[in-house]
């Protein structure tokens, strides 16, 4: 599927990965959603690209039905391409000092990385599917943001790790799911990036960060996430998995 003059709607798309893969969707000609919960911001971005913002909270399944209602008709059709990079890195001990126990995190990190991301999916597959189907059969892609913490969680990432596990763990039935509609879902499990979640660290936690990285040994930056994205997009054979985006890096338990 090529991007110039398709649809595309990017969650989280007022900063981060979200962001940088609106950016560039929209550079190579796609037509761009910009969802987020900041409105403000949403509207910065979309503004910049010549896109379409709306300011929802992928937790509320209603609002998210509003959404995609509103991109269909401002664009004259659901859109084919769906990135899920809305999400949130809170950290806590299941059980933490003076035994204060941490299911609060637990629920709103689950809320926003999952359940976010399996209501946005289901919308845009209940309408993906209702489009005529391009010369090779497809009709739309799926891109989902998982994170290396499926696999690598440290100390205090046992809620996102679990979403993200859970989030990498839905590619594949999702995949054979919408197969019958030609409708791909994969996911993408980026490493320790540049993002404004990174930026907020101390110089010196930034820099032991990045000493775990192989090669390049830096962050990654937020274009190769929409690189990969792109690509993903346009190769028909990507389907049903999750590609690890990492630089070579083993998150260490702490």
């Amino acid at each position: 599927m090529e991007l110039n003059n398709t649809i595309a709607l990017v969650t989280g798309s007022a900063s981060g990965l979200g962001a940088a893969t609106a950016k560039h969707f929209a550079a190579h000609g796609a037509r761009v959603a910009v969802l987020d919960f900041n409105e403000a911001q949403a509207n910065a971005v979309a503004e910049e690209l010549k896109g379409f913002a709306v300011a929802t909270d992928v937790r509320d399944e209603a609002a998210v039905a509003e959404a995609f209602e509103s991109v269909s008709n401002f664009f004259g059709s659901p859109p084919r391409i769906v990135v899920n990079c809305a999400g949130v890195g809170m950290a806590a001990r299941i059980v933490g000092r003076e035994d204060k126990l941490s299911f609060d995190v637990f629920e709103q990190t689950l809320r926003v990385n999952l359940f976010g991301t399996y209501n946005v999916m289901s919308h845009a597959a209940l309408r993906i599917a209702k489009l005529s189907s391009l010369e090779d059969g497809e009709r739309g892609v799926i891109i989902n943001t998982s994170s290396v913490a499926w696999e690598d969680g440290q100390l205090g990432q046992t809620a996102y790790a679990a979403s993200k596990g859970a989030i990498t763990a839905m590619s594949l039935p999702a995949a054979r799911e919408f197969a019958q509609s030609g409708i791909r879902v994969m996911a993408i499990a980026p490493g320790l990036f540049n993002t404004p979640m990174m930026e907020g660290l101390p110089e010196d936690v930034a820099a032991k960060i990045t000493a775990n990285i192989p090669f390049p040994a830096r962050l990654g930056e937020a274009n190769e996430f929409a690189l990969l994205a792109k690509h993903i997009v346009q190769n028909p054979f990507l389907n049903g998995t999750t590609i690890r985006l990492d630089g070579a890096v083993r998150l260490p338990p702490r």
